[in-house]
């Protein structure tokens, strides 16, 4: 249970981090206001319906807003560029008559250029860098894979926690929108990153995911 745990400090962390940016109102001219509003919740009209949501209505809701994200069309976006990357490093491989099982680690320098690592000579190296950081195409699906894939594994690991322990993750529950038009996949990448800038590196690590990417090939070969 210290993964759950993990998750539920870094996302009271993250909300009182937003709460600290929203200046409340505190002149003498809001309070009338407030008190009205107060006495209107708290006096409810002959026969009003109305209650008090308890914690598993607000349990059910987060379900219903998680239920609702398209994941098979985020996996399936994330997926065009995972095979593209596979392939493009795949041919690579096979251009520079190198084994196909060779396992390459390919990463971001803090320039944005593509690095690569693996047990291949030096200058084999140094050469797929330079053929990678020419190649618009799939630099481009790196850049677009560095962010979109955290997000995604992030989403999909606290699904599966939610089913498997019937708890909420509030972090899930924090990235997702009431408004479904909000919850595109770049919608989510740009709130998971802000969730990353305001928490710790060892509650991100701890929720699964690291600040830094790479991708691997052939890493278990």
């Amino acid at each position: 249970m210290s993964l759950l745990t993990s998750l539920i400090r870094a996302s009271t962390q993250f909300q009182q981090a937003m709460e600290r940016r929203q200046t409340p109102s505190t002149g003498p001219e809001a309070a009338p206001g407030k008190a009205q509003a107060k006495a209107m919740e708290t006096e409810p009209a002959p026969g009003d319906d109305r209650f008090t949501p308890s914690e598993n209505n607000q349990s059910d809701l987060s379900r219903l807003k998680a239920r609702r994200l398209a994941m098979a069309d985020y996996k399936q976006t994330v997926g065009q560029d995972l095979a593209f990357v596979r392939e493009t490093l795949r041919h690579k491989l096979a251009e520079y008559n190198l084994h196909p099982a060779t396992a390459l680690n390919v990463s971001k320098t803090e320039n944005g250029s593509v690095a690569v690592e693996g047990k291949i000579a030096d200058n084999t190296r140094i050469q797929i860098e330079k053929d990678l950081n020419v190649n618009k195409n799939f630099k481009e699906a790196f850049n677009r894979l560095s962010v979109n894939e955290p997000t995604l594994h992030f989403m999909d690991n606290a699904l599966k926690l939610n089913q498997a322990y019937g708890v909420n993750n509030p972090l899930l529950d924090t990235l997702i929108s009431e408004n479904q038009q909000f919850n595109g996949l770049q919608d989510l990448v740009h709130r998971y990153d802000t969730m990353r800038r305001s928490v710790s590196a060892e509650q991100i690590e701890a929720a699964g995911n690291s600040r830094a990417y790479a991708f691997n090939l052939n890493a278990r070969a």
